[in-house]
């Protein structure tokens, strides 16, 4: 959905983009909208090389291709509060990814600086996921430092291929061979409290390689209607439903007419439809098997045909890519 993400990575590595290499991005970024795509996508925690300076020049190609500029950001809360000021400076419509994982311990600051940043008329919002771990590359700069990491940290990194949780030495030899981690360690306390608050949406950010992956590519919105709402009372279902549903169609309106009709149950809107029992509704999926199908959901419907029926998958696949306008 993104035009490109890490973009400084994929042309100038882990450093400063030269003026060449940024005039390069930015026609990456311009050709991408051109082709449709719905929002622009950047992992500045991924590129530390790039100075918020060069964020800034990319959110401007985004505030005048008239799209969200949706950023896997880095600093933490010093970072958050550069990030939204680079937005404002250069005009953009910004999304923060996943404030449970990016606010970490400074949670509580992050959410009060969005808050801020929405108070005082500018664009921003937020999202996370129901999951105490997070994913991602094993060789992203993320981990560059990994060499010097006592050897108790290694232990919370789990290797999706095998499940296996790492050592230093396996470590090293998987950040060699390449692939993905899930890294854990983050309180409940932090989850409940980012999805607690009513500034951020459900994400689920998640995928399936070879069988293997995060528990949340399946769980994540079984998990916040059966735990959070359900067991725990921390939402209200209205909310929880409106985040996973309408904020997120909002997000995108804008930019993607079809998203108007998506996300709301009414007359001439998409038929897209999940049935759910909220008396039984969770999560199974697994660290180990993020394979498994929630509980509690017997009926899913795309473009008004079951895709789930009765709670078995059905072989309908009438889902259809989302795109802007292409203009060639």
């Amino acid at each position: 959905m993104t035009v490109v993400d890490d973009l400084s990575a994929g042309i100038g590595g882990s450093g400063s983009a030269t003026e060449e290499q940024m005039v390069a991005m930015e026609a990456i970024l311009r050709d991408g909208l051109a082709q449709g795509a719905v929002a622009m996508g950047f992992g500045s925690a991924y590129t530390p090389g790039a100075p918020m300076s060069e964020i800034e020049r990319m959110f401007r190609v985004a505030a005048i291709g008239g799209v969200s500029a949706h950023i896997h950001m880095r600093g933490g809360l010093a970072g958050l509060r550069e990030t939204i000021a680079a937005a404002k400076a250069a005009g953009a419509s910004l999304h923060i990814v996943h404030v449970n994982s990016s606010g970490d311990r400074e949670l509580t600051g992050f959410l009060s600086a969005i808050q801020a940043a929405r108070d005082g008329g500018q664009d921003v919002t937020t999202e996370a996921y129901p999951y105490g771990a997070g994913m991602t590359e094993i060789q992203s700069a993320l981990f560059d430092d990994w060499a010097g990491w006592p050897d108790t940290r290694f232990g919370l990194h789990q290797l999706v291929s095998t499940g296996e949780r790492l050592t230093r030495e396996t470590f090293a030899k998987a950040r060699a061979a390449g692939g993905t981690v899930i890294i854990h360690g983050r309180p409940e306390e932090q989850t409940r409290q980012a999805i607690a608050s009513p500034l951020a949406m459900i994400a689920s950010d998640g995928f399936i390689e070879h069988g293997r992956g995060h528990p949340r590519t399946s769980g994540t919105y079984a998990r916040v209607l059966g735990k959070y709402v359900r067991t725990e009372g921390a939402v209200p279902l209205m909310d929880a439903l409106r985040r996973m549903t309408l904020e997120p169609a909002r997000r995108l309106e804008r930019r993607v007419p079809a998203m108007a009709a998506k996300g709301r149950v009414r007359v001439g809107a998409d038929a897209d439809l999940t049935v759910f029992d909220p008396a039984t509704v969770i999560d199974r999926s697994t660290y180990e098997d993020a394979t498994l199908p929630s509980a509690g959901i017997p009926y899913v419907v795309i473009g008004g045909q079951a895709v789930v029926d009765h709670g078995t998958v059905t072989a309908a696949r009438p889902g259809r890519a989302i795109r802007a306008a292409v203009h060639q």
